[in-house]
Parts: structure tokens; C-alpha cells; sequence
């Protein structure tokens, strides 16, 4: 029985620089400390490119902004990238029976809107943060929140609920700052109010944007807003970036991603892709296939690039995720000692390459193993 051994080198889609139209619609909690500027500024900092537009007035509603003239009208003004939907910050977190009656009908009016201005468009669902003492305004009539950890936690499912029902994204800003509540009590994100967001605050709502909509990680951006230090800012660029990137199908954010396994002779691949419509796998030997996952054989010895194409909004947006398999067959002949030979080598970004002094280069071997070199001349 032939045996395969499979190494993978990861190429992240991260490494190219991105432009994105996004058009910010909230209130005050977006509006504060000019959160959708400083979403520009991170991206600026990695080489990327963002414009904006926002709607934020005071207070507002999903069911008042599905009659702002302002608001439907900055909708049908471009074909956006990403609309980000920030509802009032309390009606959320109301009761499930309540929320159907006062948010979901409004939400599912704003993503007509969207839609009917272009299928392209991907709605991102700002997901915010509990008050810090709960909601002690209406707490008597839903008692649930009358706590911070219990308004977070009906805020999370009435958000998660509407990204799912609209196959929509959610950026989940609101469990950053549980976390960073968490790990460090003592950093305050709220203003006086303790219902708003100060500039640590907004910051890592800026942050968590960042990774949400450009699916990369914040960590290292050079765009720190006055009075923030440097360590307090990577704290919150790591939280953001965790939370976001460790599981973006938690987020129904759109990304292809897989992972494989062997048995014998068989390559299984496995679909850890999120929010997607269509699915194209190419197994670098010249066979595809459309399966969720497929299990694939592979005839000869060899490196392959597999590569999973996934497309969502009727193929409007398409991601790219591939891997380097390097696939041996043993021969019974294990018990033979033969020095290993190079079969390829590779630059970081995975084109075939002659070897070279001064540049980290991988090189595949015949017996299925590689390694990463940096030789300096």
C-alpha cells in the first residue's frame, strides 16, 4: 500500500494591499471619536486603501434610518464594498419577542435597500458593546439586562441572529471589549456616560473593523490616536485581531480556508470556509472539483498547489486560499539509505525558484519533508 506524506506552506491572502468602499450607519457610538476615520488611518498604515461615507445621527434606529432620506440615498450613491449596520444601542438587547417587533423588520427594509442598489454589496452588522452597569433605564421591564454581562449577551445574539438571516457579516466589537474588560479591568473604554465609547474605545472598534473587513490582523499599525500609548494600543490591536481572526466563521465573515488529512492513499480536504456560495478546488495535477469536500488521489509523487476557490454575492467577491502539498509515495523500500533529493524549491510566495543566496527560500525533498532556508552570502 502506498503511503502519502503531505507538508504545507501557507500563503496568505493578507500579504496584498486592498482597496474598499465602506459606508458607515449608526449613531453617536459610530460617530464618536470618528471611528470610521480611524478605521482609514489603520488601513493607511498597512499600505491599504479605504474610503467612507457615514449617516450617524444622534439616536438613530434601523427604523429611522429606513426613511432618512440621507441614509437611502448615500445607499444608492455608489456600488459599495461594505455597508456597516449599527443599530440604537439599547434595542437589541431587549427581549426576543420585542426585538422582532422593533429591529428585525427594519433591518430586513435597510438590506433591500442594499441589495436592490447592488448584489455586490456585503452588509457587516456592528455588533456593540453592553452599558457598563447594564441598562438600568429599562432594566425593570427585561431584567436580563440589568447587567453588563447580561445586555452583552443579548446584544450578541440579536446580532449574530440578523447576520445569519441576511447572510450577512458581523463585526464583533462588542465581545473585543469583553475581552478587553476581561484581561484588563483597569482599562476604561467608556466616557462618563459609561454608554459610550472613549478613544480606547473607539479605537478598538476601529480595530476590530480593521480585521473584519480587510481580514487581516491590526497588530503593528502605526496609526496610534494622541493619548494612547504604544503598549496600551497593541493590547488592543491583539484583542481586536484575536477575536476577529481566530474565528472568522464565527462571524460568518467571507474567507476561504481548508485543512486535509490522509488515510493510505487517499488526500480528504476539509472546507473551513465561511459565508460562500460556490466552491472550485484545484488540485494542481490538473483535476478540479465542486465539492464541499473531496477526496483526492493523487497518481505521481510530486508538489502540488492546491488551491480552494470560493465566491459569494452572486460571484461579485471571490477568495483564494491555497497550499503547497508536497506528496511522496513510499516503495517498501523505507529500510534503503539514500540521501534525500531536492525536488523544488520555492520563494515565500510560492513561485518556483532557482536557489538563491540573501532571500528565505523552502525547499521540497524527495522523501516528502522540506525545510526554510536563509543562506547569506
Amino acid at each position: 500500500m502506498k503511503k502519502i506524506f503531505l507538508c504545507f506552506i501557507i500563503f496568505p491572502f493578507s500579504l496584498l494591499s486592498q482597496s474598499i468602499d465602506v459606508l458607515f450607519l449608526g449613531n453617536s457610538y459610530t460617530y464618536a471619536n470618528n471611528t470610521p476615520q480611524m478605521v482609514k488611518d489603520i488601513a493607511l498604515s498597512f499600505g491599504d486603501s479605504l474610503e467612507f461615507d457615514s449617516s450617524t445621527p444622534g439616536g438613530a434606529t434601523f427604523n429611522g434610518h429606513s426613511t432618512n432620506s440621507t441614509t437611502l440615498n448615500k445607499i444608492s450613491s455608489k456600488n459599495w464594498d461594505y455597508i456597516v449596520m449599527q443599530a440604537q444601542s439599547q434595542e437589541p438587547s431587549f427581549s426576543p419577542s420585542q426585538v422582532s417587533t422593533d429591529v428585525y423588520p427594519y433591518a430586513q427594509i435597510l438590506i433591500d435597500s442594499i441589495e436592490s442598489n447592488s448584489n455586490c454589496t456585503e452588509p457587516i452588522f456592528f455588533m456593540t458593546w453592553g452599558r457598563k452597569y447594564g441598562d438600568q433605564q429599562n432594566c425593570q421591564f427585561y431584567p436580563p439586562i440589568c447587567t453588563y454581562s447580561g445586555m452583552q449577551q443579548r446584544l450578541k445574539e440579536s446580532y449574530l441572529e440578523m447576520t445569519l438571516t441576511h447572510d450577512a457579516s458581523c463585526a464583533p466589537v462588542g465581545l473585543a471589549w469583553k475581552e478587553s474588560i476581561s484581561q484588563d479591568s483597569l482599562l476604561n473604554l467608556y466616557t462618563s456616560d459609561n454608554s459610550h465609547p472613549n478613544i480606547y474605545g473607539s479605537y478598538l472598534a476601529a480595530c476590530t473593523f480593521y480585521a473584519t473587513i480587510f481580514k487581516k490582523s491590526p497588530i503593528g499599525s502605526s496609526f496610534i490616536p494622541t493619548f494612547i500609548d504604544s503598549a496600551t494600543a497593541l493590547f488592543l490591536q491583539t484583542i481586536a485581531s484575536n477575536i476577529v481572526l481566530d474565528s472568522l466563521s464565527n462571524w460568518n465573515i467571507f474567507n476561504s480556508q481548508f485543512s486535509s488529512s490522509i488515510n493510505e492513499d487517499s488526500v480528504f480536504f476539509n472546507n473551513q470556509s465561511s459565508n460562500y456560495e460556490n466552491v472550485v478546488w484545484d488540485f494542481g495535477d490538473g483535476n478540479i472539483s465542486t465539492n464541499i469536500d473531496p477526496i483526492h488521489v493523487y497518481q505521481n509523487p510530486g508538489v502540488y498547489n492546491v488551491s480552494l476557490i470560493t465566491s459569494t454575492n452572486n460571484t461579485c467577491v471571490v477568495d483564494t486560499f491555497s497550499n503547497l502539498i508536497s506528496v511522496n509515495f513510499s516503495t517498501g523500500l523505507d529500510n534503503i539509505s539514500n540521501p534525500k533529493q531536492i525536488i523544488e524549491i520555492f520563494d515565500v510566495f510560492g513561485r518556483k525558484i532557482r536557489e538563491r543566496n540573501n532571500i528565505p527560500l523552502f525547499y521540497i525533498y524527495d522523501d516528502g519533508t522540506y525545510e526554510r532556508k536563509f543562506t547569506i552570502e
